[in-house]
């Protein structure tokens, strides 16, 4: 056998080896599952794992901003007139928060850790100096010292006297700073010297700063990655016992801190939030792109506070059956001590018209307040996000109080806050990597099967070139008698032979 049919026949093995291995590679997604298997084993809460310092310290900045809505018109509102409020903020915060106490129990299946966080006050991102800046709005103490009392004769009257005595009234000014990090509120002293259980200061984030929300322990997502990150349980509890129903007192999903690698499009992402006392769910809403990552947005559907009959399945969260309020708002008297305290999204966003149009000077907006996830799908890591929250207070006529008597049932808004973080530009690049890593890695059969089809091209090249060599030698050869004497031998009869053609000259 000649040299080049020996080179054809190898190219030909060798580009038909290549393109099997290649489409069979494809269609069993062998480097993809490995590539996948090796992401669930390195994304785990475990001493050092990839993530776990990341996860108990993470890197990028978080900021806190919070919105105050100044209560403008109060003496028309006491006689029946919409309230009418004005915006006021932001006024900023650089949270600083980490794990603390992590340990592994349960023979290393679970880690517990607390979330602890601070706040420092950044003027340059702010509108004013909350030392400063005066806002007027419910006098919360005293509307859930009211809520408390009420129905009992006794204990209303006495309240009374001493609000007038002390010159308590249901609405209030006082500074951003004491409103958010607290003061000390003179009817809850006079409260606290017949009942040592009530606090003395009050505030809407008072002993927040530098403190955390009880004990959490985790599973790590060694056992199956489906798991990473998600809440065992919470202060030692399994589930709430604040509402109706055990759905609703479900403690269910992680903290809002970590998120499983491989995520698709059709789950439901949950997040326990001890602010709002519930476990609140996202879903799906479109692809994005976060400093070159791509992300897939997940944010609450209308339904997460929808009314019960809306949603029946929020029905649990009714405090009582006749405290069952509407769309887009939710008690939670039940987990703050009695106060009655309603959230909701900013501006009411994704709530009932009833309560937009209840006070002058609220407009939500999407873009504004919609609460969202921002999470690179393959590693399951935070690009961006958004939570952002509303605290209301229903005020309305309380009997026994005679301050109150002209007020129609209204869910007043008092602030809203907007925690905010985007991925630093050292995990993005990281991130990046480790995503162009995965995708080459995964993509590796689609390198053999692009090589396969240069040797086929190269096969092809090699058998035309072959066959067109053969064909010029054939036309090259012609066919001649060998003399014209033994052409015209009768003996011998005419002989042809393959000879090329010369002048017989001697």
């Amino acid at each position: 056998m000649s040299r080049r049919p020996c080179a054809i026949y190898t190219v030909g093995a060798l580009c038909a080896l290549l393109l099997v291995s290649g489409i069979g590679l494809i269609l069993g997604q062998v480097f993809r599952t490995l590539m996948h298997n090796r992401l669930k084993k390195e994304i785990v809460l475990v001493e050092g794992s990839r993530v776990f310092e990341s996860w108990k310290r993470p890197p990028p900045p978080v900021f806190m901003e919070y919105f105050f809505f100044n209560f403008t018109n109060v003496d028309e509102f006491l006689k029946g007139a919409k309230p009418e409020l004005t915006q006021v903020g932001p006024y900023t915060y650089r949270e600083y928060r980490y794990k603390d106490n992590v340990t592994m129990v349960e023979n290393g299946t679970m880690v517990s850790a607390y979330n602890t966080k601070s706040f420092v006050f950044l003027r340059e991102k702010s509108v004013g100096d909350p030392t400063v800046d005066a806002i007027t709005t419910v006098n919360i103490p005293a509307w859930a010292a009211m809520n408390k009392v009420k129905g009992s004769f006794f204990r209303s009257s006495m309240l009374n006297i001493w609000m007038n005595s002390l010159g308590t009234g249901i609405f209030t000014t006082r500074t951003v700073d004491e409103l958010l990090w607290g003061y000390e509120d003179p009817l809850l002293v006079k409260i606290s010297t017949t009942n040592r259980e009530v606090e003395k200061d009050f505030g809407l984030m008072i002993k927040k700063n530098g403190s955390n929300d009880g004990e959490f322990v985790f599973h790590t997502g060694e056992q199956n990655y489906l798991d990473y990150g998600r809440v065992k349980t919470w202060k030692g509890q399994r589930q709430l016992t604040l509402w109706s129903t055990n759905e609703s007192n479900s403690i269910a999903g992680s903290d809002g801190s970590a998120f499983h690698p491989l995520l698709n499009k059709d789950e439901r992402i949950y997040i326990f939030t001890p602010d709002l006392c519930r476990t609140i769910y996202m879903d799906f809403e479109k692809d994005v792109v976060v400093k070159g990552i791509p992300a897939y947005r997940f944010t609450p559907p209308r339904s997460v506070l929808a009314s019960k009959e809306e949603n029946p399945a929020n029905e649990g969260f009714c405090v009582t059956p006749q405290e069952c309020l509407g769309t887009g708002v939710l008690k939670v008297s039940p987990c703050r001590k009695g106060a009655p305290v309603v959230a909701s999204f900013p501006h009411f966003y994704l709530g009932e018209e009833k309560y937009i149009n209840a006070a002058e000077g609220l407009s939500p907006q999407r873009e504004h307040h919609q609460t969202f996830l921002d999470l690179n799908p393959t590693t399951g890591i935070i690009v961006r996000a958004n939570k952002r929250a509303q605290v209301n207070i229903l005020v309305g006529r309380v009997i026994g109080f005679p301050k109150t008597k002209g007020l129609n049932e209204t869910i007043f808004p008092v602030m809203f806050l907007n925690e905010s973080v985007e991925i630093d530009d050292a995990s993005a690049a990281r991130v990046q990597k480790l995503l162009l890593i995965t995708k080459l890695v995964s993509n590796f059969p689609l390198f053999i099967m692009g090589l396969g089809g240069i040797l086929l091209m190269i096969f092809i090249i090699l058998l035309f070139r072959t066959h067109k060599q053969k064909t010029s030698t054939e036309e090259d050869t012609s066919y001649s008698p060998v003399n014209h004497k033994d052409k015209d031998d009768p003996q011998n009869g005419n002989y042809i032979g393959m000879t090329p053609k010369v002048d017989t000259q001697d």
